[in-house]
């Protein structure tokens, strides 16, 4: 009975090392796909994080913005408010009424 057993052939010390290290060299290149794998992962997020602050940054601005309006615009004056002004100055710098009329070249009626 023994005979018609087949036995294993013996492997020798060089054979079991040489394929631990076959198996350690395989899991050495799944260890650098992981790496790879975890490598694009992070940029993808380091992209959307960088996406969502701009984000945030924006609507703090605006948020700023809100708060802190605009002074509110001088009015325009009218074209009477103008006059108005010039009249004033001339006046105040000593200009009679009818001095202004001349030199304005207008014909001041009296009434």
């Amino acid at each position: 009975m023994d005979e018609q057993r087949v036995r294993r052939p013996r492997r020798t010390a060089e054979q079991k090392a040489a394929d631990i290290d076959a198996k350690i060299q395989k899991l050495n290149e799944d260890l650098e796909g992981v790496e790879a794998k975890r490598a694009s992962a992070m940029q993808e997020f380091d992209a959307k994080v960088a996406t969502v602050k701009e984000r945030i940054d924006a609507l703090e601005q605006q948020k700023k913005d809100i708060l802190a309006p605009k002074p509110p615009r001088k009015p325009r004056k009218t074209k009477k408010q103008k006059i108005q002004e010039l009249i004033q100055s001339a006046s105040k710098s000593g200009l009679k009424p009818e001095e202004i009329a001349e030199r304005l070249g207008l014909a001041q009626t009296e009434e």
